[in-house]
């Protein structure tokens, strides 16, 4: 049975819980709700697992804070034995229109602190992340204030269908494979 990994990121607390740096874990916890998923806490995160169409999908939301998010990454591909090309990382993207998705095999942090540590731990650039856009509509100097802030009215009301859209992307990635789910959901 092939196995993925599968790591949304974001911060663990309640305050956190609605905001836009926390995309990783609300995509986690919609796919959890809708298959009837709980998630239990382990080592260095809370983890649920996903069997799909043959697929094991280790959902994994690491407890270690967005910026040090690539130890647990690396705690669980090798506990696991999961290779690095069954990895998918999901965050947020500044540099994308709210709600847009995107699905890249590479690349660099993008100024990402938790890309930066995964790339830093993992010692490649080469792992797939999924980049789900938040915009940029903030005043210069207010980023922090930004990524960290709850949605807004018009994004709660968009967010169920963009968050069925990423399920579906994230079923594509291990089943359908990451070239194949690039062709589908890019630029949707």
């Amino acid at each position: 049975m092939k196995k993925f990994l599968i790591a949304g990121l974001g911060n663990i607390g309640d305050k956190y819980t609605e905001t836009r740096h926390n995309i990783g874990f609300k995509i986690l916890d919609h796919l959890a709700a809708k298959e009837e998923l709980k998630f239990e806490t382990d080592k260095l995160g809370d983890l649920a697992t996903y069997k799909f169409k043959g697929r094991t999908f280790i959902l994994l939301k690491p407890s270690t804070y967005m910026n040090l998010s690539g130890k647990a990454i690396q705690y669980w591909l090798t506990k696991e034995k999961i290779p690095l090309e069954n990895l998918l990382v999901i965050t947020d993207d500044l540099n994308l229109p709210f709600g847009s998705i995107r699905l890249k095999t590479k690349g660099s942090d993008g100024g990402h602190n938790g890309l930066k540590d995964i790339q830093d731990k993992l010692q490649t650039t080469k792992y797939n992340r999924f980049r789900f856009g938040i915009s940029d509509t903030f005043s210069k100097g207010r980023q922090i204030d930004y990524v960290l802030g709850e949605w807004t009215t018009e994004e709660n009301l968009a967010l169920p269908e963009r968050l069925d859209k990423a399920i579906e992307l994230v079923k594509s990635f291990g089943t359908a494979g990451v070239n194949n789910t690039m062709n589908t959901f890019n630029g949707k």
